[in-house]
Parts: C-alpha cells; sequence; structure tokens
C-alpha cells in the first residue's frame, strides 16, 4: 500500500464481540479525490470511519492515512485530518466561537479558513457569541463543517455533511468540495443521499452488511446500469393500461404516462416495441446513481437466495 494513496484499507476488520461491523474491507483512495462511501444504515460506514480516523482499533487488518497508522501515529496526523461524525455531540453551554476555539487547540493546528467558512457557511458574529445549546440543527451541522475544514486539512472524512442543511448553504457545501478537490486535497464522504454523493463524488465504494459491493466511477457505475424510459399514451384506450411486450418491465403508471427502468442492452428493442403503441412523448434517461445502488442491492439478494 503505497504513500500516494490518502487511505488504504487492507482486509479492515472490525467485529464488536460476535456482531461484526466491518469484514475484510480493501480500497484505496487517491490524493485529491472526492470519494463517496455508500450503504444504508448497520452497512459498516460509520465502524470505516471511525476507524479511519483512529476512534476505533481493528480487530483484523492494516489501515494507512496519509501514510500513517491512524491509532498508533494520532498525534501527528490528527493536524492533517478534519473529521465531522454522523451524530454531533457539542458542549452545550460553549458559544459556538468558544466550541470552535477548543476544537482548533485539542487539533493542534492553526485554523487559518475559520473566517472565510463561517461567512460562505452563514455562519454570523453573532451566531458564534451564543451558546450552542440554542443552535438549530442546521446551525450546528454548519459548525460542524467549520471545525473539520477551518484548518485547511490534507484529508476530511465528512459522515452524512448536509444533514439538516438549507438548499442555499447545500450550494456552498458543493462548491467547497470542488475546491477542495482542485487543491489537491481528499475528502471522504459518506452518505446515503445519492444525489449528494453522485454530484460531489468521482468514484464510489458500496459497501452491504459490512463487506464492499463495489469501486466504480460514478458515470460508469450509471452508464452500466438501467435506463429510464417515459412514454406517455394518446387515442382511446379500452381495458387496463397496457405497453404490450414492455410490459416485462413493470412500468409505473401516472394516468397515461408510463416509466420503466430498462438494461442498457435492451432499450433499442424496448423502444421499438413502444413506438408501435399511440406514443405522443417518449423520452430516454441515464439513470441515476439511486438506481444503480438499488440494481446492486437486487442484485445481492439474488444471488443470496436459494
Amino acid at each position: 500500500m503505497g504513500e500516494e494513496h490518502a487511505i488504504a484499507l487492507e482486509q479492515l476488520t472490525k467485529r464488536y464481540g460476535s456482531v461484526v461491523g466491518v469484514e475484510a474491507l480493501s480500497l484505496t483512495v487517491g490524493a485529491g479525490e472526492v470519494f463517496g462511501f455508500l450503504g444504508p444504515n448497520g452497512a459498516g460506514k460509520t465502524t470505516t470511519l471511525r476507524c479511519l480516523v483512529g476512534l476505533l482499533t481493528p480487530t483484523a487488518g492494516r489501515i494507512r492515512v496519509l501514510g500513517l497508522d491512524p491509532v498508533a501515529a494520532h498525534p501527528r496526523l490528527a493536524p492533517m485530518l478534519g473529521y465531522l461524525p454522523g451524530e454531533l455531540r457539542f458542549y452545550p453551554e460553549l458559544t459556538g466561537a468558544e466550541t470552535l476555539d477548543l476544537l482548533t487547540a485539542l487539533q493542534r493546528s492553526p485554523s487559518p479558513r475559520r473566517a472565510e467558512l463561517c461567512e460562505r457557511l452563514a455562519l454570523s458574529d453573532g451566531d458564534l457569541r451564543r451558546p450552542v445549546q440554542g443552535y438549530s440543527r442546521g446551525m450546528k451541522q454548519k459548525l460542524g463543517l467549520v471545525q473539520a475544514l477551518q484548518h485547511d486539512p490534507r484529508l476530511a472524512v465528512l459522515d452524512e455533511p448536509t444533514e439538516g442543511l438549507d438548499p442555499l448553504v447545500q450550494e456552498t457545501f458543493y462548491e467547497l468540495m470542488a475546491e477542495s478537490a482542485g487543491a489537491g486535497r481528499t475528502v471522504l464522504l459518506s452518505s446515503h443521499v445519492l444525489p449528494e454523493v453522485q454530484r460531489a463524488c468521482g468514484r464510489v465504494a458500496i459497501v452491504r452488511e459490512g463487506r464492499l459491493v463495489t469501486v466504480e466511477r460514478v458515470a460508469a457505475l450509471r452508464e452500466a446500469r438501467a435506463r429510464r424510459i417515459r412514454v406517455t399514451l394518446g387515442g382511446s384506450r379500452v381495458g387496463p393500461r397496457t405497453l404490450g411486450n414492455a410490459d416485462r418491465w413493470n412500468p409505473r403508471w401516472e394516468g397515461d404516462r408510463a416509466e420503466l427502468l430498462v438494461p442498457p442492452s435492451d432499450v433499442v428493442t424496448t423502444l421499438r416495441e413502444l413506438l408501435v403503441l399511440p406514443v405522443v412523448d417518449i423520452t430516454v434517461e441515464e439513470a441515476g446513481l439511486d438506481e444503480a445502488f438499488l440494481d446492486l442491492y437486487r442484485d445481492g439478494d439474488a444471488e443470496e437466495s436459494p
């Protein structure tokens, strides 16, 4: 596992007694990547992230973060690492500014980006003078993002980073991710919000029940999976709604409009079948990452079925 990787996991395993959190997980994340880490609740995402930042010691396997062991070399690694946990816990009696000062001191690193980030994420001086116990969920999330990025870390590990943010602040977050990649910084973004990962990340790993399902470029993952065909029928209709042979793709109907998810290899055949019908309108779209994600999980269920 070379030091050209910002993150390198080799057969990472973490067990809690008889319960498996992560099993034999191997992957690498290159410097300058915004890398997505996907899976439903309980898939092992948070366990992996906590191992990466040195909060958990692996049961087996090997981890290198920026070339260092995150447990044995934690004091050296901490100033280069930013971490936003999925469940934020702040001292409620401290103000926002005092919270950032405390975390800066614990990280043993200056915070050159604090003022810029507070301005861009709409945390005013008045907000920072208030105790955190009076913050809304969105304000706490913004404070969490500032503390994770204020010291301009070489690697940011972000767990559900847009949780509670309004749409305007989410746009700012996406800008920050693009700027981080442009500056050669690395981001590991763990989320179950698929459009978020699709927009921000170049590659993605998908985990299922603690095991790696796939690592792939987002664009390739989408291209290899289903296409969404939307078709609107006209003319008089007698009897139940039908698309003839194309009904095998289980169309979802809304009035005279149907939507199908069709594998790329079957798109041309399906279009020919549809165009013999009284079609008023028809469109074909590349499916999003959410369809690819669901397809992979369905494939896994099929393989496990007797």
